[in-house]
């Protein structure tokens, strides 16, 4: 009997030891573990990359290019507004390219910092998100077959069409409205446009810009002279609940941009490239 308490007394004490060597290896004795330094941040001014999340199917707003290095780049005034966001923060900007309804999951998941993608203010996005101020309005438009535009004249013409619009957009919430209309919801414009050609669809709804760009550069397609109107016309940069400090900072570079007139310039730049 009393081996065997002296064998438990030891094998105790050996535990004991390796565990306290252990805890010293591993923590340095009684200091917590080192926190690794973030690559990006949700609220600090010193974050090193700062993540935003587009979908690049929206020229002039942001759409891929291949630059003069025969690369693969994603370009328009979002990302240019983008990157002085990221010049105001002192931190390198990342773009994430995805589909549109995958945006605010994104951002709320922390796997990106920021939304800038054409995002319109609806009340149903700010119980999810953060949002700043509107840095750019535009109208919507309804695009149709070239040989099909004298068909719709107003909205009340689209009533009963198969009508194509983007996911989760504002575009979507438009199409619902009209009576008896039958939606195809994707998550790239340009599959839209696939459908409108291909007969799948009568019409599509569009942001205006966007309308504009694809008529220049996909043949047999118009804009109608139907009006979509909505009270949500205008766009902003999505930021995840509660980061107060970068929704501040988004805000402030967005009151120079709009002031000093970068904003008009950017559209400007954008949309030309766009038409090339």
């Amino acid at each position: 009997m009393k081996k065997w308490g002296i064998l438990i007394v030891a094998l105790f004490m050996v535990t004991s030891v390796l565990a306290a060597c252990g805890q010293n290896k591993n923590n340095g004795g009684n200091n917590p573990p080192a926190v690794e330094n973030q690559e990006t941040s949700q609220g600090g001014a010193a974050a090193k990359k700062l993540t935003i999340g587009v979908s690049a199917d929206f020229p002039p707003y942001e759409f891929h290019i291949k630059n003069d290095a025969g690369e693969d780049e994603i370009v328009g005034f979002d990302i240019d507004i983008a990157k002085e966001i990221a010049k105001d923060l002192g931190a390198e900007l990342v773009v994430k390219d995805m589909l549109f309804d995958s945006l605010l999951n994104e951002l709320e998941s922390g796997r990106v910092d920021l939304v800038i993608s054409g995002l319109s203010p609806k009340p149903e996005r700010a119980e999810q998100i953060d949002m700043s101020q509107i840095y750019y309005k535009a109208e919507q438009a309804v695009v149709s077959r070239t040989a099909d535009k004298d068909k719709y004249a107003t909205m009340e013409s689209l009533e009963g069409l198969k009508i194509g619009v983007q996911k989760s957009s504002i575009q979507e919430d438009i199409a619902k409205t009209v009576s008896g209309a039958k939606l195809t919801s994707l998550g790239k414009i340009n599959d839209i446009i696939m459908q409108l050609k291909s007969n799948r669809v009568d019409v599509a709804i569009i942001e205006g810009p966007v309308a504009e760009s694809f008529v220049k550069n996909v043949e047999g397609i118009t804009i109608t002279d139907a009006k979509p109107v909505t009270e949500e016309e205008g766009y902003v940069v999505g930021v995840k609940k509660g980061s107060k400090e970068m929704l501040d900072q988004v805000n402030a570079t967005l009151d120079r941009l709009i002031k000093d007139g970068s904003i008009d310039k950017f559209v400007t730049e954008a949309t030309a490239l766009a038409e090339k």
